[in-house]
């Protein structure tokens, strides 16, 4: 396989000042806490706007992206470097064909993830959708059994096409509340994930517009419809959950393959031997013992003891 390459990030340079400014300050903080590479990766259903919104987060088109196609088939990582800081972003195909879950896709994400460590999960899906479904559940639980419940520790749920306005005069915040706890009820359910478990209710949700249409402030900043700066927002939180105490995910061959079913039984052998010891051997042990014991005995004495025994139960 070739080698990654990794680039200037150049994309940066496009952004306005203000945004600039702050995305040079997260990348400082991560810096001071010896953070110079960073890996997210992005997972989702098709078309919620993945690959976009790694065009956004670049400020390239370094994913081709086609509306009229399906997407690719394979996971690829865009890498990007800046003042001694590395950028990675994996883009991923949707997880779900046909109305299950693309075992083939997964499958693929899983080999290229491997041996590679996963900071943040950014888990997209759209805002304007107005009720979660079976689907939903199936991809939340894929993700959890091939990353282990705790990847959700490392997670951000990211909402797409967040300049819309909500149906039937519905609030923008209160149909932005109801769409993420509905998803985030969802994953918690599909990960089997308990009240007590670390941030199993803090999933932390932001909201992305990638279209041109995405209204700007005066300071040139692209704005969500209550005002806030997205894409240094989304950095933001990226930055909050790398900096988590929570451990990053490393995807190893035990981690994507599972765990190997002949280390099962393995703490079991000491005890089926000792059983087998003292419930078998020790026993025909005793019995040969006492059968070499009564072979080396004289003849005569064993035929005279057995004269007795037959005197005995005459």
């Amino acid at each position: 396989m070739a080698s990654q390459i990794i680039r200037e990030w150049a994309g940066i340079n496009t952004f306005a000042p203000a945004t600039q400014t702050k995305l040079l300050e997260l990348l400082g903080k991560l810096k001071q806490e010896n953070v110079n590479t960073l890996t997210i990766l992005v997972m989702g259903k098709g078309g919620v706007g993945k690959s976009s919104t790694v065009n956004s987060i670049i400020g390239e088109r370094v994913v081709s992206i086609n509306p009229f196609t399906s997407e690719g088939p394979r996971p690829v990582m865009v890498s990007r470097t800046r003042a001694g800081f590395t950028l990675n972003i994996i883009d991923t195909p949707g997880l779900i064909e046909g109305g299950y879950v693309n075992d083939i896709a997964l499958e693929l994400i899983k080999r290229f993830l491997l041996n590679k460590t996963i900071d943040v999960l950014l888990y997209v899906d759209r805002l304007d959708a107005y009720r979660v479904d079976e689907l939903d559940k199936l991809i939340a639980k894929a993700i959890t059994n091939t990353f282990g419940k705790e990847i959700w520790n490392k997670a951000v749920l990211a909402l797409t096409h967040a300049q819309f306005t909500p149906p039937d005069g519905l609030p923008y915040d209160e149909f932005f509340s109801k769409r993420s706890e509905a998803l985030l009820k969802i994953v918690r359910s599909a990960a089997q994930i308990k009240k007590d478990f670390p941030l199993a209710s803090s999933v932390p949700v932001v909201l992305i517009e990638n279209s041109g249409r995405c209204h700007k402030n005066d300071n040139d900043e692209k704005i969500l419809p209550n005002g806030t700066a997205w894409i240094p927002h989304l950095v933001e939180t990226i930055t909050e959950i790398t900096l988590n105490k929570h451990a990053s995910i490393h995807v190893d061959k035990k981690l994507i393959e599972g765990p190997n079913p002949n280390e099962r039984g393995k703490l079991w052998i000491p005890l089926i031997f000792a059983l087998q010891y003292f419930l078998v051997m020790k026993p025909i042990q005793g019995f040969i013992k006492r059968d070499i014991a009564e072979q080396s005995r004289p003849s005569w004495e064993r035929q005279r003891e057995t004269g007795y025994r037959r005197r005995d139960f005459s």
